[in-house]
């Protein structure tokens, strides 16, 4: 009975593994971009308990254990990277380094009315720059006092569909702007910060639309805003950073899509997953909140906060602003390829909206 449980175990792992390369952007085939960790020691356990209970006799075993062991090894693979054995792709900052900017950034879930919580954790950190995600006007009356005593500058967009924005800063914004750039409902801030050094940087507050039944069948918006903002990143000539809840994994194919075409880098990789959903369950975790960065920024702290009863932990961020050392670690320039995939990923989008 156990030996037909981990055979059965077996070949759904297998469908798990190659299910993602199905090319649709179906949500029921997008999903599986995320349980990679959780596959990862599901097989890693199915392996163990096989090899301790059974013996591996025959050319049927040693076939099964073998798919098994690709699988587990290709479900590690991709999350590799996003743990600490990996080489880090942005370096810790430099001793000498004083331009510091602090960055909170939190989906504070629009039902949530504890928002004393998230109060002591801005209390707590005095960031320099803040982006809430699922305000609406009950939440930003709340956190009002709290915000006009620190923050001169902030740009909100309260809306009752979960994906209002708030952006909060001690920096000077310059234009903010509102930006719908797959819907008229799903905003994103774009705007320019001016640093003390009087440096000037390009900010980029996303939230898009996640892969899911009652939010949307597909992930061709989601995918389609993050390409759009990756090739503005790319054409800035200002140093950028992109943050927000993206609803999609660090290690999708989506994801790496879009840090290789925006030619940003990203914090996590040599350093951990930090995730930060669900805070309400404590095997389904998955880094679903991000923040990626240019060349000129350098690492000096990450972490996942507090919870303050939302479905996302907030995350907190501090970077230094070192361009001299920009070239130190330059990523590659993205190829041919992955600009035309992205190209391809809104033009999708692009049809399908003009079909609809």
């Amino acid at each position: 009975m156990v030996k037909k449980f981990l055979i059965g175990f077996g070949i759904v792992a297998i469908i798990l593994t190659i299910t993602p390369y199905i090319p649709v952007d179906y949500w029921w085939i997008r999903m599986f971009d995320f349980p990679h960790t959780q596959l990862t020691m599901l097989t890693s356990i199915a392996i163990l308990v096989y090899l301790i209970k059974f013996d591996v006799k025959n050319s049927k075993d040693y076939a099964f254990i073998s798919v098994l062991i690709f699988c587990c090894g290709y479900q590690f693979v991709k999350i590799y990277p996003y743990t600490p054995l990996a080489t880090v792709e942005v370096f810790d900052s430099s001793a000498e380094s004083h331009q510091k900017l602090k960055i909170f950034t939190a989906n504070v879930l629009q039902e949530n009315e504890k928002s004393h919580l998230l109060i002591q954790e801005i209390e707590t950190l005095n960031p320099d720059i803040i982006l809430l995600t699922e305000v609406n006007k009950r939440w930003l009356k709340s956190l009002h006092s709290t915000i006009n005593k620190a923050y001169a500058f902030k740009y909100e967009i309260p809306l009752e569909n979960a994906y209002g924005m708030a952006l909060y800063s001690k920096l000077e914004l310059v234009n903010p702007t509102t930006k719908f750039l797959v819907a008229d409902s799903i905003p994103s801030i774009h705007t320019k910060a001016l640093l003390k050094s009087g440096d000037v940087i390009q900010l980029y507050a996303i939230h898009p639309t996640p892969p899911v039944p009652q939010e949307n069948m597909m992930s061709t918006d989601r995918d389609a805003e993050m390409m759009m903002v990756a090739k503005m990143s790319l054409a800035s000539e200002l140093p950028v950073i992109v943050f927000g809840d993206f609803n999609d994994v660090a290690w999708s194919v989506t994801s790496k899509l879009f840090a290789n075409v925006s030619g940003l880098l990203d914090a996590r990789i040599g350093r951990g997953m930090f995730n930060t959903y669900s805070a309400r369950s404590y095997i389904l975790k998955w880094p679903l909140d991000h923040i990626f960065i240019s060349s000129e920024f350098r690492v000096q702290k990450i972490e996942v906060r507090d919870d303050i009863f939302s479905d996302h932990y907030p995350l907190y961020t501090e970077f230094t602003y070192e361009p001299k050392k920009s070239s130190e670690q330059k990523p590659e320039a993205a190829s041919a390829e992955d600009l035309a995939f992205a190209n391809d990923q809104i033009e999708n989008f692009l049809e399908q909206k003009k079909n609809n």
